[in-house]
């Protein structure tokens, strides 16, 4: 399937908070997944920059996505560990831009960075995490 039928696919099937959230792919690959979401007032904090749970949630879902397409059939994925530096608000109005990329990936774990962005392409988070994968269930 080509890649941008691929994201197209993903928030189309994209998981339920993340909908409603407002995250929207714009490039899904096995290797590299890019994001975005406007900062809308419901996902503001005070003084209206974004919520650093929106933040993580944002990082979390993608990182999984990044999981699951580089899992083997059958397998599932979990989030065990996620860390989060905040170096800058993104202001309410903008498109938060995100960046997800692997660290590494193994048969057991798998570590993915995400980068996120404010409009003027200043770093405004990092969040590192950790993914388990799982094999199939039996029978």
């Amino acid at each position: 399937m080509p890649e941008e039928n691929l994201a197209a696919a993903i928030n189309e099937s994209n998981a339920p908070f993340a909908r409603f959230m407002g995250a929207h792919m714009t490039l899904v690959t096995k290797d590299r997944i890019e994001g975005e979401l406007k900062v809308t007032k419901d996902l503001c904090t005070v003084p209206d920059i974004l919520h650093g749970g929106a933040i993580m949630a944002l990082a979390d879902n993608m990182g999984g996505l990044g999981s699951f397409l580089n899992m083997p059939p059958g397998a599932s994925t979990t989030t065990i560990e996620s860390k989060t530096n905040f170096l800058r608000g993104v202001p309410i109005g903008q498109m938060a831009k995100a960046v997800t990329t692997p660290v590494n990936i193994g048969a057991t774990l798998q570590l993915w960075k995400t980068e996120v962005f404010r409009e003027d392409g200043k770093l405004a988070a990092v969040v590192t995490q950790t993914q388990m994968i799982r094999g199939a269930k039996k029978g």
